[in-house]
């Protein structure tokens, strides 16, 4: 006599399936492949809400177990030459990490020009902040205002250029002190 394999309702994806036990856990094979690969890795749940629009990073999981990814200290680059409507010729490099981009830096053989120097200022923030975008795209790295105020602090190169205006008015939003910001900045 052969015994038939009866399907049951998964708890989990509540599908009716067949289900089997481990240890104290009965599941569909489908779900137990799931759980299995979420507990080796368990920066699959935040890939996942950032795929699919889900918040599936506030279910019962310890944030803290999660470790913040870091850049190998060396990074493969493609270095790209252009040219801006003024003729001014500019370097672009793309860092990639397993072939994603996870790093942008941009330069020109006339950074010294003292005309050149707030675009240079503008041109650094915002390759900064898509490196931090990137970061967070590719890497799973957590944004956060404290990492977008540094960006800004190390994008400028003057006081009162446009990173530093932007740091000090975000600064009011940071949990942290700047201790380089001196003077109060006003709303228009």
């Amino acid at each position: 006599m052969t015994s038939k394999t009866k399907n049951e309702f998964c708890p989990a994806c509540g599908k009716k399936r067949k289900l089997t036990n481990r240890g104290e856990i009965t599941l569909c094979s489908a779900c137990h492949t799931l759980t299995d690969n979420i507990r080796k890795n368990p920066q699959y749940l935040d890939q996942l809400s950032r795929i699919t629009d889900l918040p599936i990073s506030s279910l019962s999981f310890d944030p803290a177990r999660q470790t913040e990814p870091e850049l190998p200290e060396e990074l493969d680059a493609i270095r790209y030459r252009t040219t801006d409507r003024e003729r001014n010729t500019w370097y672009v490099s793309v860092s990639e990490l397993e072939g994603a981009p996870v790093e942008i830096f941009a330069s020109t053989a006339f950074d010294r020009d003292q005309h050149l120097q707030s675009r240079i200022s503008n041109l650094t923030t915002i390759t900064r902040l898509i490196s931090l975008i990137l970061r967070h795209v590719f890497m799973g790295e957590r944004l956060t205002l404290e990492k977008t105020l540094i960006q800004l602090h190390r994008s400028s190169r003057q006081k009162n250029d446009l990173p530093d205006m932007l740091n000090r008015v975000l600064n009011n939003y940071s949990k942290k002190e700047n201790p380089d910001d001196k003077g109060e900045v006003t709303a228009p």
